[in-house]
């Protein structure tokens, strides 16, 4: 074989291989597109298109009053589809993307209209249909975008374009009332369940619905569609039963008291007594800054020694056991009590050393209730802790938000059992309980025996109409005989007016409580650090309780004592309620007016007509009105002082003798600017009564 051929055999062996592989690739493709294509087809979608989660939006939180403690408003991702307008009319486009860059800008402040204008342009050049224009964007902002060109429908001559905007919804969480009860309203994360939100929050999420979304170019996922395939279902309403105004007294009162006391933390909660609701809960903790924040929900996760608040409980036993009466004597000596390894002393050495129950009780002394318990049950301690235990004080109170701290209530039966545990357990130690634990037991002695366990839901509702209704579980129908409770409101009353709660009774209303102030364990020196408990617990009004109110604040630095520095919360806050509350005052009408003798209520110079409604509606009847007219220069007798102010445009009243409100509706509706001047009365006025002068002219008046 010569050269030649053997090259051209070469030749045409490649050409052959050649041609059959170009064969093999084609009938590859073949297959692919018309056997397997569909296999190929429908996972290349299932990579690029997806059903995506629609959020939907979370329901409200409402106070007992309606109003809105938390809700979601939504936020919008404002996204631009340059290819919304055809190419084939790009002469729309650019005719109308100047005026929509210099609107971005002046309304968003953020770029300025020449980098705007640069960014739509090259989405336009890229063919980009998701272009980012601003995150976070409010409704009302959204409404405003959809005025702007290209951002809205619109028609040029016969032809409609759609709008080049596309909004991606998302809902945010506000609390209306920024940090009032917000501890207690919570949050729910992948990680912590916390409050209202966490502990509802399956209500209140409501059901996701669904929208078919297509991954672009930069993994940026876009709706195939502008409507979603599945709707979202909205959650459900929750209804609380804290009170705004009482919340808002609560936090101020006790902040106001923690930094005066420089104290670490501490907490307050108002109960209703007889429906278990809560009112008012608030926690505050310093910060390293300085400020009181409300980071941890103290009142019902932070368990510790009671103090003296738990002689209540301790009294109450013994009492119930009819094993003590209120005038059952105790000899106290100096104020010490020596058991084994251990003295018991008081805070402050006995005027006398023969006391009687009630007196101990109301000067809150360690060694009466120690010695009382430790005399009637030593030798059966068991009697003793099986009474607590069958109140309930050892288990949780099962509460509709997460984090109750469960209780310790020991019994001989206990590993930590010492001969020490029944004295210590009497005045408050060696036991752990929340604050609205050893509330709960306040509130069952104010509800004559009945414990209940508290609310912070009273309903939750769906569009307006009810899903479910919460009322109070009954956790103890009679935790002891109607007698010794009766006693027992006697003592904490009787603290009040004769003991450590003398400075928290009002003259306006009665109330029963205990004062307590517990030394609080350090975990490496025990009880050495010297750090202490102060807190207050009681209910008001005495004669029928409405509310009963737990205050604690832990480890102050001036002054350690529960009167002193627990007691001022609970009184301001006492007073404050009492004060909005009127349904404790009872029915004008019908309430003792002037018991201490004084003379009806003086008024001022005014509208006789209006003088006898606001005396009707406060229960007075007036047949002498000449004596209730206060004395002033300018007035000439009873008669002129409470006849009607004629008041005619132009023509300056006689405002002399009037209160403040009287004197401006006067002067402006005389038509008369008013510049006003001190407090009280009207005693001078600038313009002379009677002349006619220029509309607007200003008149000064002094008040004292």
């Amino acid at each position: 074989m010569n050269i030649r051929k053997s090259i051209l055999l070469r030749v045409y062996l490649a050409f052959g291989l050649m041609v059959l592989g170009a064969f093999a690739v084609f009938a590859k493709l073949i297959h692919l597109q018309y056997v397997d294509g569909g296999k190929w087809k429908a996972l290349a979608d299932s990579l690029t298109i997806q059903e995506r989660v629609v959020e939907a939006t979370r329901g409200n939180i409402y106070s007992n009053d309606g109003s809105l403690l938390a809700t979601s408003v939504p936020e919008y991702e404002i996204r631009f589809d340059a290819m919304a307008i055809p190419e084939e009319r790009s002469d729309v486009f650019n005719a109308k993307v100047d005026s929509l860059a210099i609107r971005l800008s002046a309304f968003f402040k953020d770029r300025s209209s020449r980098q705007y204008l640069v960014a739509l342009k090259e989405a336009r050049a890229k063919k980009q249909r998701y272009l980012l224009l601003k995150r976070a964007v409010s409704h009302q902002e959204l409404k405003v975008l959809k005025t702007f060109p290209l951002m809205r429908v619109f028609r040029e001559g016969k032809t409609r374009f759609s709008s080049s905007m596309v909004s991606v919804r998302q809902n945010k969480r506000i609390l209306p009332f920024t940090n009032l009860a917000a501890r207690t309203i919570g949050y729910k994360n992948d990680e912590f369940r916390v409050g209202l939100e966490g502990a509802y929050g399956d209500y209140i999420e409501g059901k996701s619905g669904a929208q078919m979304m297509q991954r672009i170019a930069g993994g940026v996922w876009v709706p195939l569609n502008r409507e979603v395939e599945v709707a979202p279902v909205d959650g459900s309403d929750i209804i609380s039963t804290i009170d705004v105004n009482m919340q808002d007294m609560a936090q101020r009162a006790l902040e106001k008291q923690l930094k005066e006391s420089n104290a670490d933390n501490g907490c307050v909660i108002l109960m209703e007594v007889e429906t278990g609701e809560i009112r008012a809960i608030a926690n505050f903790t310093k910060d390293k800054d300085g400020v009181y924040r409300e980071k941890y929900n103290y009142a019902i996760a932070q368990g510790a020694d009671p103090g003296s608040t738990f002689k209540l409980a301790s009294y109450l036993v013994a009492l119930d056991d009819e094993l003590i009466d209120v005038n059952t004597t105790i000899d106290i000596g100096n104020g010490t009590y020596k058991v084994p390894s251990h003295t018991i002393r008081d805070s402050h050495a006995p005027k006398k050393s023969i006391i009687t129950v009630k007196e101990g009780f109301e000067q809150s002394s360690n060694v009466a209730i120690t010695k009382l318990i430790n005399q009637n049950y030593g030798d059966r301690p068991e009697k003793f802790t099986s009474k607590l235990h069958s109140w309930g004080l050892n288990e949780p109170l099962g509460l509709q938000i997460p984090g109750e701290a469960t209780p310790l209530v020991k019994t001989p039966k206990s590993r930590s059992w010492s001969k020490l545990s029944l004295i210590q357990m009497a005045y408050g130690y060696e036991l752990k309980l929340t604050p609205l634990q050893t509330l709960v037991l306040y509130n069952a002695v104010a509800n004559d025996g009945r414990m209940i366990a508290p609310l912070f839901v009273k309903e939750i509702r769906h569009l307006g109409n009810t899903v479910e209704k919460f009322e109070a579980r009954v956790i103890n129908k009679q935790i002891a005989s109607k007698t010794a409770i009766s006693k027992m409101r006697e003592m904490l009353e009787g603290v009040m007016v004769e003991g450590t709660g003398k400075k928290m009774t009002s003259p306006l209303y009665t109330s029963g409580g205990k004062t307590g102030t517990a030394q609080m364990a350090d975990d490496s020196r025990g009880y050495g650090a010297r750090r202490y408990q102060s807190s207050f617990a009681g209910y008001f009004p005495a004669e029928h309780p409405k509310y009963s109110m737990i205050v604690v604040i832990r480890n102050p630095r001036n002054g350690y004592y529960g009167g002193a520095i627990a007691g001022p919360v609970f009184k301001e806050l006492a007073d404050m309620v009492y004060a909005n509350d009127l349904a404790l005052h009872g029915h004008f009408a019908t309430r003792k007016v002037n018991v201490a003798g004084h003379k009806t209520p003086q008024t001022l110079k005014g509208s006789k007509e209006a003088s006898e409604r606001v005396y009707e509606a406060l229960g007075f009847k007036v047949s002498n009105w000449s004596s209730l007219i206060q004395a002033d220069s300018g007035a000439t007798g009873a008669a002129a002082a409470l006849a009607e102010v004629n008041v005619r445009e132009g023509v300056v009243p006689n405002v002399v003798g009037m209160g403040l409100v009287d004197a401006i509706y006067a002067l402006e509706n005389a038509g008369f600017k008013t510049h006003v001047y001190g407090k009280g009365k009207v005693v001078t006025q600038s313009l002379i009564p009677g002349e006619r002068l220029k509309m607007g002219t200003g008149v000064s008046i002094q008040l004292n």
